[in-house]
């Protein structure tokens, strides 16, 4: 059943969803055009504004592409890929390999987002080599477990909420994650979509007469491991004994370095008790990939094949920057925000807070950020009406995941490393976003 209803919004997606980088400029003239209309800002004051933000997510840029071609470069070690093949060999037919590579992206996502991106998308390239499965449901079923990050162990919002000297200190105090993360309500509903989303992408599976497969020849990665440079493969010389060269084929050289980047991390997790966050991510996927590739050589060669995919990166974050520091500066975010807040009752506010977030999170697709924007507006509506202020973080939280589900801003690592267009999987993440935002929303208000 659930096949046949999604199939009229793959086509419809597929016919109409521009490509990322397309509807990026496009969610900029209609931001751009909304804050003049709406906030009666002058053009000129709307185009400082974006100007003003179009570099300041460079950092952020550099860490997602790193997500990329850290997780990338491990995957394509040779134990990883040992490994990932041995997982996807549980594996026999394609709803299995769906819900197989639904399950695993979302223990990953609820154990960190960056984590998640990069397995979810490693593994389901693992499964298409083996199994017989429509390749753009196997890749969307992998970005769909990424809608419990915010509820998870590297949620942004109750890990700041939960930090003494955040920005809210003063009105809320400290909540303790106990009340967040851990809380009965945001457990259930965890355990509710671990449960549901597996089923769900299952039973979009596509008849067998419009399934798309993908070549399992096409997915393989280059042997990083005995890759020869062109030159030297044109020549027709043995060059292994010059100097660089046995630089470049050292394992004493691979493992030193990649050594004592485990030893950093072990004085971090066990000596300094640091916490996991993107940079250690990437930290760990980076030194690992060393480690496991032995030789610079076979690391430099699975570099040239990740960098490939990180153009979308690259050209469209700074685009989302401007986006985000208009919607901000403008007010637009804080009129949406606003907007909800003025229906809302005790009980209805946390509804109404995760609605107006999943909004506000396609024009400010940033966790963090996000919740800069709309904690001045629902933490005192929380306290004046008497609600739950950890319910309504975590409602702010839970919508920033939600809709994260048809933004193409947070699937472009996905992407990439898959080889697929946005068109190619938003269809099935559209009908993700309507049965995920029933569920979301019954839990928020009634658990």
């Amino acid at each position: 059943m659930l096949n046949k209803a999604a199939k009229p919004l793959v086509k419809l997606v597929d016919r109409y969803l521009p490509d990322p980088y397309i509807f990026v400029l496009l969610l900029t003239l209609v931001v751009l055009i909304a804050a003049v209309v709406a906030e009666h800002k002058t053009p000129l004051e709307v185009i400082n504004y974006w100007g003003d933000g179009f570099w300041t997510l460079l950092s952020f840029s550099m860490q997602m592409l790193l997500v990329l071609v850290a997780g990338f470069m491990l995957a394509s070690s040779p134990p990883i890929k040992k490994l990932l093949d041995m997982i996807a060999g549980f594996a026999k037919s394609a709803p299995q390999a769906i819900i197989l590579v639904t399950l695993v992206s979302l223990v990953a996502s609820w154990i960190n987002w960056g984590f998640g991106l990069v397995i979810g998308a490693l593994f389901a390239k693992a499964l298409a080599r083996r199994v017989k499965v429509d390749y753009r449901l196997l890749v969307a079923s992998a970005y769909a477990g990424f809608v419990v990050w915010h509820g998870g162990l590297a949620g942004s919002i109750p890990l700041t909420i939960a930090t003494a000297g955040h920005f809210t200190e003063s009105q809320i105090g400290i909540i303790p994650t106990s009340e967040t993360i851990f809380a009965s309500f945001n457990l259930l509903l965890v355990a509710i979509l671990f449960v549901v989303m597996p089923l769900v992408n299952r039973f979009m599976l596509p008849e067998e007469k419009d399934s798309i497969y993908v070549d399992p020849k096409v997915l393989n990665e280059p042997d990083a491991e005995n890759a020869p440079s062109m030159l030297d493969a044109d020549s027709g010389k043995d060059n292994s004994n010059r100097p660089a060269d046995k630089l470049e084929n050292s394992r004493l050289l691979g493992w030193s370095v990649g050594g004592a980047g485990l030893v950093y991390l072990g004085y971090y997790f066990w000596i300094q008790g640091g916490s996991l966050n993107l940079n250690l991510v990437n930290f760990l996927f980076l030194f690992l990939a060393i480690l496991l590739h032995q030789t610079p050589r076979s690391l430099l060669t699975s570099l040239n094949e990740a960098i490939k995919g990180g153009a979308g990166i690259v050209i469209q974050f700074p685009f989302y920057a401007g986006i985000m520091a208009v919607m901000v500066q403008s007010g637009l975010a804080q009129s949406i925000s606003e907007g909800f807040v003025a229906i809302a009752s005790a009980d209805s506010l946390p509804f109404w807070s995760f609605i107006s977030a999943g909004i506000v999170n396609i024009f400010v697709p940033s966790g963090g950020g996000q919740w800069a924007v709309q904690a001045p507006i629902m933490l005192p509506a929380a306290q004046a009406l008497g609600a739950d202020v950890a319910r309504v973080a975590m409602a702010v939280a839970w919508g920033d995941a939600w809709t994260n589900l048809i933004q193409p801003f947070w699937a472009l690592p996905v992407l990439a490393i898959a080889g697929l267009k946005a068109r190619d999987i938003m269809g099935f993440c559209l009908m993700q976003l309507m049965i995920t935002g029933v569920i979301i929303s019954i839990a928020l208000s009634w658990f």
